[in-house]
């Protein structure tokens, strides 16, 4: 069965069939979600779907693009919460994002917010000794060198939705992450993520989606789901010569091994 590390299924994409879908995993051969959060109204939905569903756990954090306005008042509730139920199994997503410029549209919190905030949250997961889910975007150097700082390795977790070289890749390797591969190791333009996966051993990989976003080809532009990872699990048994099945059971198995998930 397949374990997908990372997923967004309290987002408004799935209000109309949220319920018909999750039902529909397992019969096409999902066995584990992790829900992720990416804002405190996130951790709150999270925590209803771990709830809800038996096959769900959930990482609580805040995303750098939403860290903005955080208070310890919120951190507080992340480590109770994180710290009261079995189904929390890493904080997350945490991290730095800065691919918008500052004048942008688009919400964003400033490069000096992201690190503290960043800092915090690895703080909090290393309290309550759980793994974190690292977002990182045109952010490699700062992003290295706040896991260098913190002692990030301690904790250990996933660097989520990679996007940088595989030289790069062995810094996260050499610190005990692992790395998570979606959708986009299936694009044209994924040239990159196909030779970090070639380099990396099959079992430091985790399968994810990013739920609804970046479903793979042939349904890239589409809304993503769980039910789309055989196509991810194929395009990197092929990279690495193996059957899907192998890339199935060692990624399932290093997932549940991280984060700690018996069944």
């Amino acid at each position: 069965m397949i374990f997908d590390t990372h997923a967004h299924y309290d987002d408004e994409a799935f209000d109309a069939d949220r319920e018909e879908l999750l039902a529909s995993l397992a019969d096409n051969g999902i066995g584990n979600v992790v829900n992720v959060a990416a804002s405190m109204r996130g951790c709150h939905a999270t925590l209803e779907l771990t709830e809800r569903y038996a096959f769900v756990y959930g990482a609580l954090g805040v995303h750098p693009d939403d860290a903005d306005g955080l208070t310890e008042a919120d951190m507080d509730y992340i480590e109770q919460q994180a710290a009261q139920s079995s189904k929390i199994v890493a904080i997350g997503e945490i991290g730095l994002d800065y691919y918008y410029p500052a004048d942008a549209t688009y919400p964003k919190t400033g490069k000096d917010a992201q690190k503290y905030w960043f800092e915090r949250q690895i703080e909090l997961a290393r309290q309550v000794k759980l793994p974190i889910m690292i977002h990182s975007r045109e952010a490699a150097k700062d992003t290295e060198d706040i896991l260098r700082q913190t002692h990030a390795s301690d904790v250990g977790g996933i660097i989520h939705c990679y996007s940088y070289s595989k030289e790069c890749a062995k810094f996260y390797l050499d610190n005990g992450f692992y790395i998570g591969v979606g959708g986009v190791v299936t694009f044209k333009n994924g040239r990159k993520l196909k030779e970090t996966v070639e380099y990396v051993p099959l079992d430091r990989i985790v399968l994810e989606t990013d739920s609804p976003y970046l479903a793979p080809v042939p349904n890239r532009g589409k809304r993503n789901s769980s039910l789309n990872l055989p196509l991810v699990a194929d395009e990197i048994a092929a990279l690495k010569n193996v059957t899907r099945e192998e890339v199935i059971e060692t990624t399932t198995a290093n997932a549940k091994r991280l984060l700690n998930i018996e069944r």
